[in-house]
């Protein structure tokens, strides 16, 4: 929608404007294709919820204390007066779920104005970024600068670090191949777990850590974050400033010269190179038996003593199926089991829901267990945590490998090792696989048709085949456009 808007109107530049998960990088794709100078703004994050003297996030904490409310633990009286002080003013989530981290994207990529990112919702400040960046928009288009200058290899690149610095979502595996596939730009799973491998993960936000976006604004958000990468940043990348991210670094003052009391402000909530939060980002890659294309888990919210777990799989076929057995009290399950999820991945669900987080079973919830590790081929709300492998391809609508796990078959998650195996022979996995009741289409005509024959899987990006392209493309396309309307 986005691209067709921009190519039917004579504009010569634009402003897109998004706010939660999916708009972010729905406007990016669609400005990508068009290649019409463009500049993101997004609405900004909700200030904190407040609730018997602490900070309440959406939705980590409806998550939680959902949880807990499962459990036994808290009344349905506490559930809502929680529910009355969590979202206290407009905005998206104010912890690092998607909308924050594909905004902070956006700016790593250079097509936000610095500072961007973090700004509350209702703070005036917010409302001066986007008069200025409507400004800046009409300096684009004068001197066409189009997207496909900015967002380069060197720029995903760039956005990639900044993820697992912040230990960001892992909707942004998704949604950053999407936006590079408009430009032909590749970015493999392999990608992001070698920039994984050797990025700091520094920022102290939830889910992961104990601040929220009020408190990384405050901080000096993401100029102060790339700041501390700038070492590891491609500098000479361009942004919709006119200028180039080293550039636009060399104006943030470096935490290291401030007074005393400012560092430590933003070394609560910022932490530098030199004493990361963890030497690691905060996403890594897994493959193996069940996921020989690739599988992510958000490392710096899961258990530690379970990213490396070796269990009993109980397998669920459908969500529906996974839902009717969360409460079951008789259910056949122990804290050392993997829950498995079939069947919710791009065609399978069809869509790809964020139910990746699948609900740990009533019974071990009331024994204290309050994680276990999960396995699917759907996504998962950057908002929700624990030790959970998701994105897992082939998806098993597809015929990948997941299909073939059956309830009782022994999987070895090693993260470390990078490595996600179904300990099952591999002939016994083919036969499984050779045997398997193939789902009739779910639609037949239309939108759905077109969906589950079209889209691509997790590691490409879920996006439309056919709407991949390549610089000369989007360069193309755009110049067409502008010829037609004159």
């Amino acid at each position: 929608e986005a691209e067709e808007l921009l190519r039917s109107y004579p504009a010569d530049g634009c402003v897109l404007m998004g706010g939660c998960d999916k708009t972010t990088p729905a406007q990016l794709m669609g400005a990508a294709s068009a290649d019409v100078p463009a500049i993101m703004v997004t609405s900004g994050p909700m200030l904190n919820g407040r609730y018997e003297g602490q900070d309440l996030g959406a939705c980590t904490d409806c998550r939680r204390y959902w949880t807990e409310y499962r459990a036994g633990t808290v009344t349905k009286e506490t559930m809502s007066q929680l529910e009355d002080n969590l979202t206290r003013s407009e905005g998206h989530c104010m912890v690092m779920g998607t909308a924050s981290t594909m905004a902070a994207c956006a700016e790593a990529l250079g097509m936000m104005l610095p500072g961007g990112a973090s700004i509350p919702a209702p703070d005036s400040r917010r409302l001066r970024f986007a008069a200025a960046s409507g400004r800046q928009a009409v300096r684009l288009a004068r001197e066409g600068i189009r997207p496909s200058q900015i967002m380069t290899p060197a720029a995903f690149e760039n956005a990639i670090r900044v993820l697992h610095a912040l230990g960001g979502s892992t909707n942004a595996v998704v949604h950053l191949p999407a936006i590079a596939g408009r430009l032909g730009i590749k970015l493999p799973l392999d990608l992001f777990d070698s920039l994984s491998r050797t990025t700091p993960w520094l920022a102290n936000l939830r889910p992961s850590g104990r601040y929220q976006m009020e408190q990384f604004f405050e901080a000096g958000g993401v100029p102060v974050l790339m700041k501390e990468l700038e070492g590891l940043l491609h500098g000479d990348a361009l942004t919709v400033t006119g200028l180039t991210v080293g550039e636009n670094l060399s104006m943030v003052e470096p935490v290291g010269n401030r007074e005393a009391a400012s560092q430590r402000r933003v070394r609560e909530v910022i932490s530098s190179r030199e004493e990361p939060l963890d030497a690691e980002g905060g996403l890594a890659i897994v493959r193996g038996t069940l996921a020989p294309d690739g599988a992510v888990i958000k490392t710096v919210a899961a258990s530690s003593h379970l990213q490396k777990h070796r269990g009993r799989a109980l397998v669920f076929s459908s969500p529906a199926e996974m839902q009717a057995a969360a409460d079951d009290l008789e259910l056949d399950v122990t804290p050392d089991d993997i829950l498995v999820l079939q069947n919710a991945g791009p065609v399978g669900a069809p869509g790809m829901p964020e139910i990746g987080n699948l609900p740990i079973p009533r019974k071990l919830l009331r024994q204290g267990v309050r994680d276990m590790v999960r396995i699917s081929d759907a996504r998962m709300s950057g908002t929700a945590f624990g030790t959970i492998i998701l994105h897992v391809a082939p998806e098993s609508a597809i015929g990948g490998p997941l299909a073939a796990v059956r309830t009782g078959d022994i999987i070895e998650l090693d993260v470390e090792a990078r490595r996600l195996d179904l300990m099952v022979e591999p002939a016994e996995i083919a036969r499984r696989l050779a045997e398997r009741v193939v789902a009739p289409p779910p639609f037949r005509r239309g939108y759905g048709k077109l969906f589950v024959e079209h889209v691509m899987q997790a590691p490409d990006g879920c996006d439309f085949d056919f709407l991949l392209g390549d610089p000369d493309d989007a360069i193309s396309a755009a110049r067409m456009g502008r010829d037609l309307r004159t």
